[in-house]
C-alpha cells in the first residue's frame, strides 16, 4: 500500500538534487571562484609616477580596500602617455578580480585621439568613482605675475612666450590650461613632463614660468616657495580662500577632473559586487578622506553603474572639446 511521504526513487532524488543545485548558483561556470575571491594578493595599477598626489591617493584607497577584502593589495605604477600607459594595461589584463587599477578620465578623451587603443565603452568594469582634483596654476615667489590678469596681460603681449609645466599633452593640466587660455585669449607655450612631480621640481627651479597642476603645489604654496595664481574648480578652497577661481576671475572654465577605480571588462558578477563593496567602503573610509583632505582632492563618490553613466556623459562631452580646442591638431605638434 503507497504512502503519501513515501521518498521518490534514488535516481529522481539525485535529478533533483543536481537542479536545486543548479537553481541555486552551485552549477554556473565561475560560481566557486567568485565564492573563493579574493583568495590571494591583487595588482592595482595606479598610471602615475610613485611619489604625486595621484599615487598618494591611490596608496591609501587601497589600504583601506585590503582591510576589507582580507588580501594585500599591491600598488603598481605604470606611468607615462598623460596615464595611458597604465589604462591600457589594466583593459588588458585577466579579467579575474586580481588586476584592478585607477581609470583617468581622459580615457574619454585620449581613446578619440588615438593614443588609447581601449575603449572606455566597452573596455573596463567601472567599480567605483573616488574623488576630483583641485587644480591650479603655481608660480614661484619672485615671479613678475602677482595676479592671473597680470599673467593674462603679459601674455598678451607677449604671445606663446610665458611657459608652463603640466603633466602631460592630452591630459586633464594640458586641456584645462589650454581652455583657459582660449577663453583668456592668450598663447602660452606647454611644457609637458611625464607626471605632475616632475612638473613641480621644474618648476621650483626655475625652467619654466608656471606650473599648472592638481595639488601638488598645494605645501610649497603654504612653505612660501610658490604662489598659487588661480585654482580651476567651481568654488575657492578653505586653506587658499585669497585665490580666486577661473570663474572668479572672469573665464568660464571649471576643471575637476574625478577619476575613479576600475577593471577589465568581463569581471564575474559576484566578483564586481565584491570589488564595488570594497572600494565604496574604502573611498568613505576615514583614512582615505584624510588624505583627500590634505591634498585638496574633494570625494565624488560614485558606486559602479552610476560612475559607467558619468564616464558615457564625458565621453560626450570630450568628444565636443577636441573639436572646440583642435585638440588632434595639438598633438600633432607634439
Amino acid at each position: 500500500m503507497p504512502h503519501s511521504s513515501q521518498r521518490p526513487p534514488l535516481r529522481r532524488r539525485s535529478l533533483l538534487i543536481a537542479a536545486t543545485g543548479t537553481a541555486a548558483g552551485l552549477a554556473l561556470p565561475g560560481y566557486a571562484q567568485a565564492q573563493d575571491y579574493p583568495s590571494r594578493p591583487i595588482n592595482f595599477i595606479c598610471p602615475w609616477p610613485a611619489g604625486g598626489t595621484a599615487d598618494a591617493s591611490m596608496r591609501a584607497i587601497c589600504q583601506a580596500a585590503a582591510r576589507v577584502l582580507k588580501q594585500p593589495i599591491a600598488v603598481e605604477n605604470k606611468a607615462g602617455a598623460a596615464g595611458m600607459i597604465g589604462a591600457q594595461a589594466l583593459a588588458q589584463a585577466k579579467p579575474d578580480g586580481y588586476t584592478v587599477g585607477q581609470i583617468p578620465i581622459s580615457v574619454t578623451r585620449f581613446h578619440q585621439l588615438g593614443s588609447l587603443k581601449a575603449d572606455p565603452r566597452n573596455d573596463f568594469t567601472y567599480l567605483a568613482r573616488t574623488s576630483g582634483q583641485t587644480f591650479g596654476i603655481a608660480v614661484l615667489p619672485q615671479s613678475p605675475f602677482k595676479t592671473l590678469q597680470e599673467m593674462v596681460a603679459h601674455a598678451k603681449a607677449n604671445p606663446g612666450k610665458v611657459s608652463y609645466a603640466h603633466a602631460g599633452i592630452g591630459g586633464a593640466t594640458h586641456v584645462g590650461m589650454e581652455e583657459f587660455a582660449l577663453a583668456a585669449g592668450i598663447q602660452l607655450n606647454a611644457i609637458a613632463y611625464k607626471g605632475g612631480a616632475a612638473a613641480l621640481q621644474d618648476t621650483l627651479g626655475g625652467q619654466v614660468d608656471m606650473l599648472a597642476d592638481s595639488s601638488s603645489w598645494a605645501p610649497h604654496v603654504e612653505g612660501g616657495k610658490l604662489r598659487l595664481l588661480a585654482i580651476w574648480g567651481e568654488e575657492r578652497l578653505p586653506a587658499f580662500k585669497d585665490t580666486p577661481t577661473l570663474k572668479d576671475a572672469g573665464f568660464k572654465v571649471v576643471v575637476d577632473a574625478p577619476n575613479g577605480i576600475g577593471a577589465p571588462a568581463g569581471l564575474e558578477p559576484a566578483v564586481e559586487a565584491r570589488l564595488r563593496e570594497a572600494f565604496r567602503q574604502a573611498v568613505l573610509s576615514d583614512e582615505f578622506k584624510a588624505v583627500a583632505t590634505r591634498i585638496h582632492a574633494p570625494v565624488m563618490y560614485l558606486d559602479g553603474p552610476d560612475y559607467r553613466k558619468y564616464v558615457m556623459g564625458m565621453y560626450d562631452h570630450e568628444t565636443r572639446l577636441i573639436q572646440r580646442l583642435k585638440l588632434k591638431e595639438l598633438l600633432a605638434k607634439g
